[in-house]
């Protein structure tokens, strides 16, 4: 590839790069100051005068396959217990082309907005669904798109005193194989990697203790990270004390889960001593404010969290509780969420963008991804400001966030254009949108 310099935009998530920046083989080479021209020889030119250039967005929780239960009736107006038991039976119903559907779909809204690498947390294994994981490494490798694929799993079902149907979960041995062989053909732990494996055992009311603490020495000996919801809910709080005698994040700890090899989802209802402790620990959190706010869970306290040294990114969370893969809108979302809680001096546009750059690098240990600087690898969200709610703004980062940006004109991954102007290059999105509604009545049909 030729190396392009990303010249004169318009505003861009960096220091001393007023002229814009050099990327080379997949990586940025190169911060053009005010000024300046490029050092690097031969160097093509993108135009970038109508565009604001970000990091790309990092999305580190989500559920692809739940873009088949978007605005589902039985679902709507619950909270997270009765809302999960309305959908099993549905999920139960998945089958490979239908997820393959649904994954299409989420990856594309994703990079359409802006986001150039996501982590998915798949659990929901029926029969015929055994290499779910597979699939989505294929959709990836098609869409262009870096992943964390996370091999989720529950066997804790409800003949167990769990929360999921006997037909979704599997047995800890048929997890942990299953875990090995994908860690083994899929996870790649270099810093330009565009497929990484994670384990992510579902959530303390799903699984039992000896699958916890076998999955964390699983992902002790091959490197891989671990991935799970915890502290989302006062129902998820008394579950624990009542089975295991201990708060989630004591649970987490006895099972061998409170490490810098952690990432969690959610995060509402930790204490001020429980989050030193994940400060302590080097242990992350991922906040999902549309989900928390649609299940009425509670709010992450983002900023105490970061005040004692804990990191944290943002996810989108399932489209069944967010209803949409759109991760510039969830900037927004948290941006608003954190001011309401904290006040307008204590959280800016900046913060919220942090969270989905730096902060969501950190949850999904990829330090190569989530700033622009030289030697980081060239994942880049372009946005225009042409759209009539942009009229007028002064400041073109802010204005991403305050005016409500929803989708990227340009995004970079690794070097390579995956969205021009406005559209991914070779996907029929019309065709894409027949595909994904007839699954989903197909998915719902009785």
């Amino acid at each position: 590839m030729t190396a392009v310099w990303i010249r004169d935009p318009l505003g861009i998530l960096a220091t001393a790069a007023e002229r814009g920046i050099v990327v080379d083989g997949g990586r940025i080479v190169e911060l053009v100051p005010k000024g300046g021209e490029p050092a690097t020889p031969g160097v093509a030119m993108f135009d970038a005068s109508r565009h604001v250039v970000l990091p790309g967005l990092i999305n580190t929780h989500h559920h692809f396959y739940q873009t088949l239960t978007r605005a589902t009736p039985a679902a709507l107006d619950r909270t997270l217990f009765p809302w999960l038991q309305a959908l099993y039976p549905i999920w139960a119903k998945l089958t490979p082309d239908l997820l393959d559907a649904a994954v299409t779909v989420a990856m594309a809204e994703l990079l359409l907005s802006g986001c150039t690498t996501t982590a998915d947390h798949h659990y929901v294994f029926p029969a015929g669904l055994e290499h779910a994981i597979d699939i989505e490494a294929a959709a990836a490798q098609r869409i262009g798109i870096r992943v964390v694929l996370s091999r989720g799993s529950m066997n804790l079902s409800q003949r167990d005193g769990g929360l999921p149907p006997d037909s979704v979960v599997q047995d800890e041995d048929t997890i942990l194989a299953d875990s090995e062989r994908l860690i083994a053909r899929y996870h790649d732990s270099s810093p330009a990697a565009m497929v990484q494996i994670g384990l992510a055992p579902c959530s303390p009311f799903s699984v039992t203790a000896s699958l916890m603490r076998a999955t964390a020495a699983l992902a002790e000996r091959t490197g891989v990270r671990l991935h799970t919801h915890l502290a989302e809910t006062a129902d998820e709080d008394a579950f624990c004390r009542a089975r295991f005698g201990y708060r989630p994040l004591d649970y987490l700890e006895h099972c061998g889960w409170l490490t810098n090899r952690t990432w969690l989802a959610h995060g509402i209802h930790f204490d001020a001593k429980e989050v030193a402790r994940l400060a302590r620990a080097g242990t992350c959190v991922t906040h999902c404010p549309c989900s928390n706010q649609m299940l009425a869970s509670g709010t992450c306290p983002v900023c105490d969290m970061e005040q004692a040294g804990v990191s944290v990114g943002l996810g989108v969370d399932g489209s069944a509780s967010n209803n949409a893969s759109n991760l510039i809108q969830e900037v927004r979302a948290a941006f608003l969420l954190q001011r309401a809680r904290y006040g307008a001096e204590k959280v800016s546009h900046l913060d919220a963008l942090r969270w989905a750059t730096e902060g969501s690098a950190a949850c999904i240990g990829r330090p190569e991804l989530g700033r622009i600087a030289v030697g980081m690898q060239a994942d880049l969200a372009l946005f225009a400001l042409d759209a009539l709610r942009f009229s007028g703004a002064l400041d073109p980062i802010a204005a991403l966030i305050v005016c409500g940006a929803d989708r990227a004109d340009r995004v970079m991954v690794a070097g390579r254009w995956v969205v021009e102007d406005g559209t991914i290059p070779g996907l029929d999105i019309a065709a894409l949108i027949r595909r994904h509604s007839a699954a989903t009545h197909l998915l719902h049909a009785v």
